[in-house]
């Protein structure tokens, strides 16, 4: 899994006016669960957009007032207008302890399908996982080189090292289809 460094502060006052306060200045109220209590801190919101704003899963390694911690962006909230961060949850990391996460999908391969004018479709961009923080990977892999003209590949046809993917197995990950031109010339046949 790729890391990013992420920068805080403890915050002083807990309550509705003092986040709003943050946020005015450009700063957005956090929370650290996952340790025996939770370490409320903000982090400037120019720093969180490099962590949310992305397809990634990072491991986040955050430094609040000297004291360092290992965590993953566990909820993020957002306003409903203007889509602006307003308050982000992270989970703490322990070496020995299980964390589900969403890992994003990487498709590998060439499609003997979409050789054959087939269009590649992928379903989903992301799966979940459950597993210890030093097993996941950066992405999950998905090899496509065996997919043809309308087949698909499901969450069961995607090999797992050391880790779970808690998605249902018959859920199609990616699929290549038949386009309409192709079909007429496959019935003319």
């Amino acid at each position: 899994m790729k890391s990013i460094n992420l920068s805080g502060s403890l915050r002083g006052n807990v309550g509705k006016s003092d986040a709003n306060q943050l946020r005015a200045e450009g700063k957005i109220p956090c929370v650290l669960y996952g340790n025996e209590s939770q370490t409320h801190f903000w982090a400037y919101a120019y720093d969180l957009k490099t962590v949310l704003y992305t397809p990634e899963t990072y491991k986040v390694h955050i430094d609040i007032d000297g004291t360092k911690h290992e965590a993953i962006v566990q909820e993020a909230q957002f306003h409903p207008l203007n889509e602006a961060i307003l308050h982000v949850d992270f989970l703490a990391l322990s070496a020995n302890k299980e964390v589900k996460v969403e890992l994003p999908l990487e498709f590998v391969g060439s499609s003997p399908g979409v050789r054959a004018g087939g269009k590649f479709t992928a379903r989903v961009r992301k799966i979940k996982v459950k597993g210890l923080p030093g097993n996941l990977p950066a992405s999950v892999q998905v090899d496509i080189s065996n997919l043809e003209l309308g087949k698909v590949v499901r969450v069961k046809d995607i090999p797992v090292a050391d880790y779970k993917i808690l998605d249902a197995p018959n859920n199609p990950v990616a699929a290549v289809t038949i386009p309409r031109a192709l079909k007429g010339q496959m019935a003319g046949n």
